[in-house]
């Protein structure tokens, strides 16, 4: 699939339309300000309630774009996340791209079998024993679980990221893989390409 496919989706149509209305209601509250009567404080916290559920819409539609060249299991992917997400199993998925991993990716337990949602659970479910590390998966095949990714280098990230976190933002950081990451503390789904992390919705 070439990114012109994505254009015309709907995800990028609802994108444009809520930034939008978005840029409407900042043009609304510059207005309120010559008012003195009209307190603005109420309508930036819903500015940035809506932009925060912009960004999460984005964020999918550019995750399809990012990952629609490489792997058929975009859906298979999105379910596994929605899944991890509400039950709050904190998880650690690479789809390799054009770049090798070889030297970055430190194989853990052979797999070999056709990405699904179900498998992908059960690797990640508390307990297994390839729960904490990543997995590899490379077209529409988990190649393998429990592998070791570098962490992050960058002294600039947030500090309260976690280690799964640090692994996503490292492989990312040397590669041009996407690297999908659930906390098990908040449940919160992100994604990390090319050294940054952006936020998933999971609703």
């Amino acid at each position: 699939m070439k990114w012109q496919d994505c254009d015309v989706s709907p995800m990028k149509l609802q994108v444009e339309q809520e930034l939008k209305q978005l840029v409407h209601e900042i043009e609304d509250s510059l207005l309120s300000m010559n008012n003195e009567n009209q307190c603005v404080l109420g309508k930036l916290d819903q500015i940035k309630q809506r932009l925060s559920s912009i960004e999460a819409t984005a964020a999918s539609f550019y995750l399809y774009c990012y990952l629609s060249p490489y792997t058929d299991m975009y859906l298979e992917l999105s379910q596994t996340l929605r899944h991890l997400s509400h039950r709050r199993h904190g998880a650690l998925i690479v789809i390799q791209r054009m770049d090798s991993l070889d030297q970055w990716v430190y194989r853990g337990t052979q797999i070999d079998a056709a990405v699904s949602s179900t498998l992908l659970e059960s690797i990640f479910y508390p307990g297994s024993p390839l729960h904490d590390g990543a997995v590899l998966i490379q077209t529409n095949s988990i190649v393998s679980a429990g592998n070791v990714l570098p962490l992050s280098e960058n002294r600039l990230a947030d500090a309260n990221l976690g280690t799964r976190h640090r692994a996503a933002l490292g492989l990312s950081e040397r590669s041009d893989a996407l690297i999908l990451v659930v906390s098990e503390e908040t449940g919160q789904a992100r994604f990390a390409y090319q050294g940054r992390l952006y936020p998933l919705p999971t609703g």
